[in-house]
């Protein structure tokens, strides 16, 4: 057997299978909804969501067992993101789940641990990959509701209290060992019915079953949807989700208050994050000939519209994750979009203080800040380039450099200076801004090399 073979192996000894009940109740009951899983949040169907979602989180295989709306969801599917996992359709009108069979074929189907999942929540990747951590022995997990508001300590309650009829608490979605499907289907032959909460209740009894709860980390939520109301709050929910890989404290206390809005417009125009990555781009443009005008009037208003610019340059990122649209050409094509606007408006500044400064003897100095400026940014975008390359083939030469990129890309490498543009353009001396951009800009583009220098030196050698 081939190393591949076996590590493939391996992995599906873990959690890498889902099995999805888009028309079923996990614990028998009727399904509590008035929203289908087609329904759109966030400009994707709750479905599609769904698959992308745990296909995000490391899900390898998929299994769903569908009702009337077997066609639709194929369709649904068939759309968007393109969905790369093996997706098998089981017709329930073939495999009842309260047949010991349909079990039976479940359990032949995974090996490890699987998740059983309705769909009708939003939930965030990190959550199913703190699952996918988490599996160990023969131990089942069951994920509750937590308030946010009050968030309590995970507990072990009574299984009579927690998966009676009213289930409400639980979340629509639980990870079991193979083998319990295989136990579940000999109990659907005893009781004649969906053998799921009476598993869970004699594991439990056993010590079998693990709580977990959510809303003791914001980063791993789960949001049921059953009415328009639900709706709502699940986009909510994702909108407040949403963090750049690089941002400073205006992104994250400021322009991502304002950003979302736009990003809300945007998705519902349709426009694709590379075309947001373009309207940004136009505006930081316009910006950058509005400082070259060099009056004050004129300053305060590109400072204005150089902000507006950052805001937008956060909505390409937000629409690309919400729509699972990513991609390595979008992500640099918003690295060079985001320099080509900053050495604009070093360049529109320059020129700016230049024409202000009405032909005096020190005029030329704006223009060599402008040009030391443009130049410091072209060196930092290559760089960061090579730096984003070392980190993704991880061959950092010592764990220092790594930190220490990191520490310059997330604190340094930010759209904050935007602020302090417009400071100065508020109190009428961009002038000085040039010595800080030139300063920094060169700065910056020293300490990078300094960093990845020795890793790039020993990937040449090796």
């Amino acid at each position: 057997m081939s190393e591949r073979a076996l590590e493939k192996g391996t992995e599906l000894q873990g959690l890498s299978t889902a099995i999805l009940l888009p028309s079923s109740d996990l614990f028998g009951g009727p399904v509590r909804r008035t929203v289908s899983p087609l329904t759109q949040i966030v400009g994707v169907g709750l479905f599609q969501r769904t698959v992308l979602t745990l296909q995000r989180a490391g899900i390898r295989q998929l299994i769903v067992l569908a009702g009337s709306e077997e066609d639709q969801l194929k369709q649904a599917l068939g759309k968007g993101p393109r969905v790369t996992i093996p997706v098998r359709w089981m017709p329930i009108r073939e495999f009842p789940l309260d047949d010991p069979r349909t079990w039976e074929s479940l359990a032949a189907e995974a090996r490890g641990f699987c998740l059983l999942s309705g769909v009708g929540s939003v939930f965030s990747r990190q959550l199913i990959e703190q699952l996918r951590q988490d599996v160990q022995g023969e131990q089942a997990i069951v994920v509750a509701q937590t308030s946010n508001e009050h968030p309590q300590q995970p507990q072990q309650p009574a299984p009579e209290l927690m998966l009676g009829n009213d289930a409400s608490g639980i979340a629509d979605f639980m990870v079991l060992p193979a083998s319990g499907l295989s136990t579940a289907g000999r109990l659907a032959g005893e009781i004649g019915t969906v053998p799921i909460s009476r598993w869970l209740q004699r594991a439990a009894i056993d010590g079998q079953v693990r709580i977990v709860t959510t809303g003791t980390d914001s980063s791993k939520w789960y949001q049921p949807v059953g009415t328009s109301a639900d709706v709502r709050q699940a986009e909510r929910r994702l909108f407040l989700s949403l963090k750049g890989e690089f941002e400073g404290f205006v992104d994250r206390y400021f322009n991502r208050k304002l950003s979302r809005w736009f990003t809300r417009i945007f998705l519902a125009f349709g426009v694709s994050p590379n075309a947001i990555t373009m309207v940004a781009t136009a505006v930081g443009l316009l910006a950058a000939v509005g400082f070259g005008f060099g009056t004050y009037a004129a300053g305060v208003a590109a400072a204005f519209l150089f902000q507006l610019a950052a805001v937008i340059d956060c909505s390409d990122g937000e629409a690309a994750r919400l729509t699972f649209t990513e991609s390595p050409f979008g992500a640099w094509l918003d690295i060079a979009m985001d320099n080509v606007v900053h050495m604009a408006i070093f360049g529109g500044i320059a020129i700016g203080a230049y024409v202000n400064a009405g032909g005096s003897a020190r005029a030329w100095m704006a223009l060599v800040l402008g040009a030391a400026a443009i130049l410091g940014n072209i060196l930092s975008f290559v760089l960061v380039n090579k730096a984003q390359k070392i980190k993704t083939a991880s061959e950092w030469k010592t764990p220092v450099h790594a930190a220490w990129s990191d520490f310059m890309l997330k604190n340094v490498a930010s759209r904050d200076f935007s602020v302090v543009v417009f400071l100065f353009a508020l109190f009428g001396k961009l002038e000085w801004f040039l010595w800080i951009a030139a300063i920094g800009s060169i700065g910056f583009a020293l300490v990078m090399l300094w960093v990845i220098r020795p890793s790039a030196l020993a990937a040449t050698k090796a």
